[in-house]
């Protein structure tokens, strides 16, 4: 079995542990928790012929005032780049987590997640379908959640 660090990464409230909650737990809770630090969780899957166990590192949410401690960063083989797309400073953020994870990481991989789009209007998610980076998800939902991760772990071992 292979396994592999990843990290959830963005501003607070983007909905980063409602999205592992979800993969995991397949579970949805909306009662807001800030998580402090980091909380790790693990979850196998198969990718291609290989089995992946995914060490996921949910970490605290990041603003300007604070950034995440950098040991919280290395050694990851990918990340998700999460933001709320209802907010637009989370996703004007979004360079900022992909740099710094870059930074640490340069043969690191990244997928951008534009989360919570369950509250999004229909004219707005026809916008979301014309951006070409990144996948709209509703850990509410569950929708494109499991995509989502299986992406990330493609990309990192195929």
């Amino acid at each position: 079995m292979i396994r592999k660090k990843i990290l959830l990464l963005g501003d607070f409230n983007v909905g980063k542990t409602s999205l592992i909650r979800r993969y995991i737990d397949n579970t949805f809770d909306d009662k807001y928790l800030t998580t402090i630090g980091v909380k790790i969780s693990k979850k196998c899957l198969p990718v291609g012929s290989l089995e992946c166990e995914l060490i996921i590192w949910d970490v605290e949410g990041a603003t300007p005032q604070k950034r995440i401690p950098e040991q919280y960063l290395v050694g990851a083989s990918g990340a998700i780049i999460v933001a709320d797309c209802n907010r637009e400073e989370t996703m004007a953020n979004l360079e900022g987590h992909i740099e710094r994870f870059k930074a640490v990481n340069p043969d690191g991989k990244y997928v951008v997640a534009y989360n919570k789009s369950d509250l999004l209007t229909p004219q707005q998610l026809e916008h979301f379908h014309m951006i070409p980076e990144g996948v709209l998800t509703s850990a509410k939902k569950g929708e494109h959640v499991n995509q989502l991760f299986g992406t990330l772990a493609k990309e990192i071992l195929l």
